[in-house]
C-alpha cells in the first residue's frame, strides 16, 4: 500500500511526502488584506509538509468573505506575500494560495459592498464583520455579463500569487463560496446559461479553472470541492452526476489535483476517485468539530486510491505534525478560542516535540 510517507511528483513539484496542511482561516491579516511577518513564520514552521495550501485569500474585494483575510488583488497585497513565500522555500517547503471567492458570504460592513452570487437567495448564517457576527445579506444576482470577470479574478489573483514566489493557487470551489454557490441547486436559481442543468451549473467553475490553467498553468492548478456538502444552507441533489461531469472538465483541463472533502458518502467518494484520472488529495474529515486528522483515517484514504492527504486542525498544534505521524508521538491538543482571536498566541506558540537522536 502507498505510504503516507512516501514521495509524489505534482507537476514539477516532487513532494517529499504526501501530508498536505489544509487551508485554514486564521484572520491575521494586516489592514488592507497584507500578509505579515507572523504569517511568514507560521507557514515556514509547517514546511515539512509535502505541500502547503494557504488560508483562503480573496482574488477580489468584493470577494472578500471576512475581516482579517489576506488578498491578492493589489501590488501591495502581492508584495507582501513574497516573505512569506521565501521563508517557506528557505525552510524546504512548497506553498499553493487558495483563492477563495466568498460570493454571498459576506457582508457590505466588511468589503463596502453588497455581496454578489449567482441569485438573489442569502446564506444561512451568520457572517463576521468588524463589528461581530450578523445575519447574512441577500446577494445581488449577477448579470450574465458580469460572471466572466468573477470567474477571471480567480486567473488574475493567480498570476499575482506565482509572481509572488507560491508554487501554484488551489481555486476554492467547496465550502459553500462562490464556485460552490453555482454548482448548488439552491443558491443557484439561474435560468440563463449559468443556471438550471448540470452541465450549465459546472460552467462557472470551468471557466474559473479554465482563465487559471490559461494564465499559470495547469500544473499551478489545483481546486477543492466538498461534494454534497451543506455549508453555509447549500443544496446539491444530484452529487454523482454533478461532480462527475465537473471532474470529466477537469481531467481535460489538465489541472494538477483536486482536493475533496469527505462531505459524502465514502461510496459516492470512491466513485469520484475512479472518476478523476490525476492526482487526488483527500480531507477526510469536516471542517467543523473537534475531530483532528491522523494517521488512521490518512492510511484508510490511501489504500481507497487517494494520492495525498490533507490535514487541517492537526497543524494548528503541530507545528512538526510529519515528524509525529511518522514516529508516532500523540499529536499536540488545539486551542480553538485561538483560533480568530488574532495576535501570535495560539499562532506561533505551539512548539515542535524534542525528538531524542
Amino acid at each position: 500500500m502507498t505510504s503516507l510517507f512516501q514521495s509524489h511528483q505534482l507537476g514539477a513539484l516532487t513532494l517529499p511526502n504526501r501530508v498536505v496542511m489544509a487551508p485554514m482561516t486564521r484572520v491575521r491579516a494586516a489592514p488592507g488584506g497584507l500578509a505579515t511577518p507572523s504569517m511568514a513564520t507560521y507557514y515556514a514552521q509547517r514546511a515539512t509538509a509535502g505541500l502547503i495550501v494557504s488560508e483562503g485569500v480573496q482574488p477580489s474585494l468584493i470577494g472578500q468573505s471576512n475581516p482579517g483575510t489576506p488578498g491578492l488583488h493589489t501590488e501591495e497585497q502581492q508584495a507582501s506575500w513574497r516573505p512569506v513565500t521565501e521563508a517557506v522555500h528557505a525552510n524546504g517547503g512548497r506553498i499553493f494560495a487558495q483563492l477563495m471567492h466568498g460570493g454571498r458570504v459576506s457582508h457590505p460592513d466588511t468589503t463596502g459592498f453588497q455581496p454578489v452570487g449567482p441569485s438573489a437567495v442569502p446564506a444561512v448564517g451568520e457572517v463576521f464583520t468588524p463589528t461581530g457576527p450578523q445575519p447574512t445579506p441577500v446577494p445581488r444576482a449577477l448579470e450574465t455579463a458580469e460572471v466572466p470577470e468573477h470567474a477571471r479574478s480567480y486567473a488574475e489573483a493567480a498570476r499575482r500569487a506565482v509572481d509572488a514566489g507560491f508554487d501554484g493557487v488551489e481555486l476554492h470551489g467547496a465550502n459553500g463560496y462562490l464556485i460552490s454557490q453555482f454548482l448548488s441547486t439552491n443558491a443557484n436559481l439561474r435560468t440563463d446559461r449559468y443556471g438550471g442543468s448540470v452541465a450549465h451549473r459546472i460552467r462557472f467553475a470551468v471557466e474559473a479553472v479554465s482563465a487559471t490553467v490559461e494564465a499559470v498553468g495547469a500544473a499551478r492548478t489545483g481546486i477543492r470541492l466538498s461534494p454534497g456538502g451543506t455549508f453555509w444552507g447549500v443544496r446539491e441533489t444530484d452529487v454523482t452526476e454533478l461532480y462527475t461531469a465537473l471532474l470529466g472538465e477537469l481531467a481535460r483541463l489538465e489541472v494538477a489535483y483536486v482536493h475533496l472533502e469527505a462531505t459524502a458518502d465514502e461510496e459516492v467518494l470512491v466513485a469520484l476517485r475512479r472518476a478523476w484520472p490525476g492526482t487526488l488529495v483527500m480531507n477526510p474529515v469536516l471542517p467543523m468539530g473537534p475531530k483532528q486528522t491522523g494517521r488512521s483515517e490518512a492510511d484508510h484514504w490511501l489504500g481507497l486510491g487517494a494520492d495525498l492527504i490533507s490535514f487541517g486542525r492537526a497543524f494548528i498544534a503541530n507545528p512538526d505534525l510529519v515528524e509525529r505521524l511518522r514516529t508516532g508521538v500523540p499529536l499536540a491538543p488545539v486551542d480553538e478560542a485561538t483560533y480568530y482571536q488574532g495576535g501570535d498566541a495560539g499562532y506561533l506558540t505551539y512548539p515542535a516535540h524534542q525528538y531524542s537522536a
